[in-house]
C-alpha cells in the first residue's frame, strides 16, 4: 500500500510539473505574438470550443427524439444506454479509451473520444479485425498489423469513422484488461449480447 501510495505521488507531482510546463510554453507563446495575433487566436479557439459544445448539445437532444432504438453514450458518465425516444431500455458499464496521438512521425493520427451522431457499420461475433499497426507499437508489442480473429471479443460494433465499441479479447493484442483502446469504447460480453437483438448495421450512437 505505502508503495502504491507514493507511486500515485509521484505521478501527481509529474503531472503538476507537465501542466506547468505547458503553461509556462502557452506564456512563452503568447507573448511572442502581437496584440492582434493573441486576439486571433483567442477567437479561433473560442470558436472551436463553441463548436464542440452545440455537437455535444445536438447529439443529446437527437437520442432523446430519435424514434428508434439507438444507443446513446454520454462518455463523461462510463455508462451505455439502449434507448428509444428518450426512454432508457437498458442501461451499461463502459470504459472510454484515453484520447492519444499514435504512430511515429510523420505518420501520426490522433485518437479522439468520439462526439457526435455515428452509426453501426458492422456487428462482428468473433470476427477477424484489421489491427492497425500503432496498436502494437502502442502496446510495446512486437507485430507489424494485420487481421486478427477475435482481436475486438467476443462481440465488437463498428462504427463509421473508425470508432469501435468492443469486448474483452481473450486473445490477441488487445488481450490486457488494463489497456483500453484509444478513442473507443469497451463494454461487458454479457452486456454486449443481451442488447444484440436490438443491433444491427445502421443502427444509431450517439456520443456526448
Amino acid at each position: 500500500m505505502a508503495i502504491g501510495v507514493a507511486a500515485l505521488l509521484v505521478i501527481n507531482a509529474w503531472l503538476l510539473y507537465k501542466r506547468y510546463d505547458y503553461n509556462s510554453e502557452v506564456g512563452r507563446l503568447r507573448a511572442s505574438m502581437s496584440s492582434a495575433e493573441r486576439e486571433r487566436t483567442d477567437l479561433i479557439i473560442s470558436a472551436e470550443q463553441d463548436k464542440l459544445r452545440v455537437a455535444v448539445e445536438l447529439a443529446r437532444r437527437q437520442a432523446q427524439m430519435d424514434k428508434r432504438i439507438h444507443l446513446s453514450i454520454p462518455v463523461d458518465s462510463g455508462k451505455i444506454y439502449l434507448e428509444r425516444e428518450g426512454a432508457i431500455l437498458r442501461e451499461m458499464q463502459a470504459q472510454v479509451g484515453p484520447e492519444r496521438t499514435v504512430g511515429a512521425p510523420p505518420d501520426t493520427i490522433r485518437m479522439a473520444i468520439p462526439r457526435g451522431e455515428r452509426t453501426i457499420v458492422e456487428v462482428l461475433m468473433n470476427g477477424a479485425w484489421n489491427v492497425p499497426a500503432w496498436v502494437y507499437a502502442d502496446r510495446k508489442l512486437a507485430g507489424a498489423g494485420g487481421s486478427v480473429a477475435g482481436a475486438l471479443g467476443p462481440i465488437a460494433l463498428l462504427l463509421d469513422g473508425g470508432t469501435v465499441i468492443y469486448s474483452q479479447p481473450k486473445s490477441g493484442p488487445l488481450a490486457d484488461s488494463t489497456y483500453l483502446l484509444p478513442g473507443s469504447i469497451r463494454a461487458s460480453e454479457t452486456d454486449l449480447k443481451a442488447i444484440l437483438e436490438n443491433l444491427s448495421a445502421g443502427t444509431k450512437v450517439y456520443f456526448y
